[in-house]
This record gives structure tokens, sequence and C-alpha cells, in this order.
């Protein structure tokens, strides 16, 4: 056993909270007693009225059978009454923060002075949710048995560093020079040639979340900050090279809400190169672009936090670049701005979630083949206020109306889903599906990783491989990395405590790579 791993195990401490519902003395098993029964009813309805009210007046009404009566009650209630102005006992919003993290939030005003509505009336929306969410949360629906077994992979575990825990922020290939980019939380980006050896090492001022390859112009890197929640706007947008070039213009665009993700393309017909930025943020966030990705033209889309991933493309055909943005948060939606001319969109939203759907990742695939991009989509975030086992987190496919109205044709449950992409691994003819499950609790880690094969009309087979139950598995790229004419997938690992690894260690796994290549052997 490795040396790190010793000295994890002698860092194993449990800690195990418990929380229960308060007892309610007008209460015997769960139901209405006496001549009080008709009041609690009475106070029920009440209390739903009361909650699609100011529960459904900033994001979607979420509906009480999404999580457990436990986690609404002592998790996401106390942190709503908060946003509705109310203080409650022993609750100071900002005790926990640093005073860098306080400074921060204090500007924002989130947390509203005067209260939305009387504690009388708080106590009973507390009091619906408590009544008619489950004691438990809602199982999964029945689905196809995972095969623990990849026919069509070899896995191969990659160490770029002799840092005992693994945390992979980046996975970007570039086909042009075949090299595999690899950020770490620990403000380092990694380059891997098409060996897989390390080529190079770029130590960069924060964590590296994404990365593009302009033509004959040196990659744009992406920083995020603070990889943890955090509302200090300390992101960065610039060109990665360590000495400009005689007459360039290297992009340094410094300041940035915690960004994730960018795209670029030209929106307004100049003949340059636009930016669309994801500024995920925490508190407070944005969907803005550059005018020629000058920090000085900029465009808010949407002034938000949450935008989590942005594509670019012509949904409406009519020959402009539109923008289509999945935001996340409490305000979980997709969104299409349709290029309008001259810097001007118009949005439409096309997808809504409730705020604890855990909107994570989307890709544009036409499944069926009609000319028109449907929506892959896996969610399940779980860093928030109810991290329990969710039965509607998994992978969605939204099949497009040819109008840009799309609907649930297909559901794979995966609890934790992190992230999705849609390729042909098989080379069959059709698109199957490679799945990250990040957000997991662990109990199956093998399952942190899915393989789903097409068997045609939207019917995919579950595969695994023991070698993923040795990582948490945050970030994955599709590529044909051996340069063999098929598409390999590249796994990332990042445990974000480390406790997350002593879970592993209890169950027998020791080793924990940064990266699990898994080759693909053809048919």
């Amino acid at each position: 056993m490795p040396s790190y791993t010793i000295g994890l195990l002698l860092l194993i401490s449990l800690w195990i909270v418990s929380f229960s519902v308060p007892d309610r003395p007008d209460i015997v098993d769960g139901n209405p007693s006496g001549n009080e029964g008709a009041t609690i009813l009475d106070s029920t309805a009440t209390g739903k009225q009361l909650a699609l009210r100011h529960c459904g007046s900033c994001h979607l009404f979420p509906a009480p059978e999404l999580l457990d009566k436990t986690t609404w009650v002592t998790g996401v209630l106390p942190n709503m009454a908060r946003r509705l102005g109310l203080k409650l006992p022993e609750q100071d919003t900002l005790k926990p923060l640093s005073p860098e993290e306080e400074k921060a939030i204090r500007k924002l005003t989130i947390y509203p002075k005067t209260a939305a509505l009387s504690l009388s009336d708080w106590n009973k929306i507390v009091h619906y949710y408590e009544q008619t969410a489950p004691a438990e949360p809602l199982p999964q629906k029945p689905h196809l048995t995972v095969t623990n077994a990849l026919p069509l992979f070899r896995p191969k575990e990659l160490v770029l560093s002799d840092k005992p825990v693994p945390q992979t922020t980046l996975l970007k290939y570039d086909n042009t020079t075949a090299q595999l980019y690899v950020g770490d939380a620990q403000n380092a980006l990694y380059v891997l040639n098409s060996q897989l050896q390390l080529a190079d090492t770029w130590w960069i001022d924060t964590p590296p979340t994404d990365i593009d390859f302009p033509k004959n112009a040196a990659p744009r890197l992406l920083t995020i900050g603070i990889f943890s929640p955090s509302d200090q706007q300390l992101g960065r947008l610039m060109t990665l090279e360590r000495s400009a070039k005689p007459a360039s213009s290297p992009i340094n665009i410094q300041n940035l809400p915690r960004p994730v993700q960018f795209a670029s393309g030209d929106l307004n017909a100049d003949g340059k190169d636009d930016v669309v930025i994801c500024g995920f943020g925490n508190n407070a966030g944005k969907l803005f672009w550059y005018d020629g990705f000058e920090p000085t033209k900029e465009h808010v889309l949407k002034a938000f936090p949450g935008a989590r991933k942005v594509e670019i493309a012509d949904f409406n055909q009519d020959k402009k670049p539109d923008i289509l943005v999945l935001m996340a948060q409490a305000r979980e939606e997709v969104s299409i701005f349709y290029n309008q001319g001259n810097g001007r969109f118009k949005e439409k939203t096309v997808l809504r979630f409730p705020p604890v759907f855990g909107s994570s990742y989307f890709e544009l695939v036409d499944f069926n083949k009609d000319g028109f991009q449907d929506i892959l989509l896996a969610n399940g975030d779980n860093w928030d206020y109810s991290a329990v086992n969710k039965n509607y987190h998994g992978v969605h496919i939204y099949l497009n109306d040819k109008k840009d109205n799309f609907r649930e044709a297909w559901f794979y449950p995966i609890y934790g889903a992190s992230k999705a992409i849609a390729r042909d691994f098989d080379q069959d003819g059709d698109v199957d599906i490679a799945v990250t499950s990040f957000y997991t609790n662990l109990a199956q880690p093998e399952q942190g990783f899915l393989y789903l094969v097409n068997e045609g009309q939207l019917t995919f087979k579950p595969f695994s491989t023991p070698e993923a139950a040795n990582g948490k598995w945050l970030t994955m790229e599709a590529a044909d990395i051996d340069q063999d004419g098929d598409l390999d997938i590249v796994l990332g690992s990042y445990f974000h405590t480390v406790g997350e690894m002593t879970q592993l260690l209890f169950k027998g796994i020791t080793s924990f790579p940064q990266l699990l290549v898994l080759e693909n052997q053809g048919k």
C-alpha cells in the first residue's frame, strides 16, 4: 500500500449528523387526530397556495415529492427563508464565510432587509412540505441492469504527478496537434502528447476550466478563480503563450465571475470572432459576450448565476449564429438566444426545471436524423442544500419538433450524473452515450462511469467497468487519442475532500489515478 494511502487512513474521522422532523402534537402515526384534522387540512391547503406564490416567484415551483420531508425542513426551506428576508433563530447567513467572501456577498444584497411574508405564513409553507413530502427520497423507476464490463474498451490508468489526491478540472483534446490538455485544481495545466506522455506543464494563477484551439493561433484558456462556490470575481480568459508574438494582441480578460466555459463565433457579422462566457458565479453571475474579445465591449445576455454551458449554432436556419445556454442554480432552464442582427438577441426558454433538478451538462445531437438539433442533458449536481439521492437524476434526450420546441423522449436514471457525451463509439452508424456520475454517494463507485450502447429506437444498453471505481470522474473527453481511427474516452478524477477517498479505501480501493483512459479496441 502506498505511503500516502497509509497517511489517508490515519486521517479518517467519521461525523454522523442526524436530522429529524420535529414532533407535532396534533399528528398521530402521520394522520390528523381528533377535531384538529380539518384545521390541519386547511392549513396544508393554505401552505400550498403560499408556496406556489413565494416559492414559485423566482423559479419553477418545486413539488414536495422532489425531496424527502427531512431534507425540505432542515436543508432547503431554511435557505429559502433567508432569501425571503426572514431571520430564523440561530441562523447567521454570513457567519461561515471568509472575510473576502463576506465582503463580496454583502455587495449583492441577496438577503432582503424586509421580509416578503410573515413568520406565520412561512410556518404554513413549512407545514405544507412537511405533511406532503415523502418520508424518504423516492426510488428510481425500474431500468436495465448495468453490465460491469466494457468489451469495446481497454482501461488504462494514468498518473501525471506525485500529488496523492487527484483534482482534475479540465480535459480537452487538440485535434491539430494531437495533444491532450489536463487542468488541475492546484493551478497546473499539463500537456500530453499522442503517447500520453507529459510534453509540457503550465503553472496558472487559478484552476483551468476550459480551453479552445483557434486556427493558426495560440490556445485560449479560461480559469475559474476559486473552484469552490464563491462570489469573488477572480476568473480570467487569456492567450496561452509564454511570450507574445510580434504584432499579436494577446487576450487577457480578468475579474470574471467564476467562469466555467466559453464559446466563440462571429455573432455580429463584422468578420471578427466574439466570445460568449458562462459566468457561473455563486449567488451572482451572468451569461455575457465580448465583441471581438474586447473587455470594454461587454453585452450581458442573462444577469443570473448558474450559466453552465453554451453552444453557438444556427437554430432557425436564417444563416445567423444563435446561442443556446444551460442555466443551473435556482433558475434551471435551457434557453435559445436568437440572433436578431447587429448584436441583438431575443430569448426563448425551451426547457424549465425545478431548482433542485441539478442541471450539469448538455450536448446538441440529432438523434432522430431529421436535420434538427436535439438536446442530450445530464442532471445530477448534488452540491447544494439537498444532497440526497434523487430519482430524477440521470440522462435525458429531448427531441426537437423542428420548431425548437423540445419534449423528453428518453430518460435513464443515474444518481449524481455530471456529464454526458454522444458519439458513435462502436462505429455502427448510430450515436452511443458516455456518462459520468460525479455527484454520487459512492455506494456503487464502479458506476461512476456508464457506457450506453445505442440499440436503436432510443433504447440503450448500459455498461461500466471495475476500474471506474478508482476515482470520482468530474471531467471527460472523447477523441482518437491513439490515432487508430476510432474514439477513445478519457476520464479525469476529482476528489473534493479526503473523506471521499477514505470511503473508497474502506471498500478496498487503493489505486487513485488522475486519469482513466478507455482505449477503443474497435469491433
